[in-house]
């Protein structure tokens, strides 16, 4: 009998890359029984690259919010493939407001390369941006559920993935640089970026046994899979009350990186 090869961390990167992944819309479509999209940041303009609105999964009401690479040339354009301005971010907060307001829940999915870089998106403070995102969903005063689905890039998918529970499919990853990014820094040679990708542990089973992610998603029957995990983690998130909720996550949140 032939013996199985093992899954290397860069075949886990190739995986979440896949255009053929699932992407916002098709989640949304799996998990919800109503979708009404939400436009804009109120200050620029509508950033498509990160998209939210009000759905409801298996009867609970909850804010939607997800990078969006798109599915088609004319999307992945329109969208920067899921690279999010600072309007994205600032439209992510504004919503999630309003989730909060509402006494709602919120859920992210993460699949982004990053923020966009771009020379008009560091203008108009990509920075501050992320970081603003960063502290207002660390005090968001609701449930915060996050689904990493494909790539988990850097400051770009942090910005929406400081939650109560981190859920992440089995072939997504999670990391503070691209693993080519990484091999050009270290050894000055991309084709160093399976070495990288090993090294960053950026696959599920690894950040699992850091304790940056709560669970596993097994990506066979996957939305049905999904949608259960997404359902257990808001019920029990429900009942905690608000100040016990932050507590909570402050503590998960600084205790990452302790080691010893």
């Amino acid at each position: 009998m032939k013996r199985k090869e093992k899954v290397t961390a860069y075949d886990r990167v190739k995986l979440a890359r896949d255009a053929k992944r699932p992407h916002i819309f098709d989640f949304i479509k799996a998990l919800c029984s109503d979708f009404e999209e939400l436009h804009g940041d109120r200050l620029v303009n509508d950033d498509q690259g990160l998209i939210g609105g009000f759905a409801t999964i298996d009867g609970v009401k909850a804010l939607v919010l997800g990078h969006h690479k798109g599915a088609t040339v004319e999307e992945n354009m329109a969208a920067n493939f899921g690279m999010a301005n600072p309007d994205g971010y600032r439209k992510a907060m504004r919503l999630a407001k309003l989730a909060e307001k509402f006494h709602l829940p919120v859920v992210t999915f993460v699949d982004t390369p990053g923020a966009y870089p771009g020379d008009t998106a560091e203008a108009r403070g990509q920075a501050e941006a992320i970081a603003k995102s960063l502290e207002f969903f660390a005090a968001l005063k609701t449930p915060v559920v996050v689904v990493v689905t494909g790539e988990g890039g850097s400051g770009g998918a942090l910005a929406i993935a400081v939650g109560d529970r981190i859920l992440m499919l089995e072939n997504a990853v999670y990391s503070v640089i691209s693993p080519e990014g990484c091999a050009g820094i270290l050894w000055r040679d991309g084709a160093k970026a399976p070495e990288a990708a090993a090294a960053l542990k950026i696959t599920a089973d690894d950040l699992k046994k850091l304790g940056v992610i709560d669970a596993i998603i097994p990506e066979r029957n996957l939305m049905a899979g999904l949608k259960k995990a997404i359902l257990a983690a808001l019920k029990e998130l429900s009942v905690l009350p608000v100040e016990e909720l932050l507590a909570q996550r402050y503590a998960k949140f600084t205790a990452m990186g302790r080691f010893g």
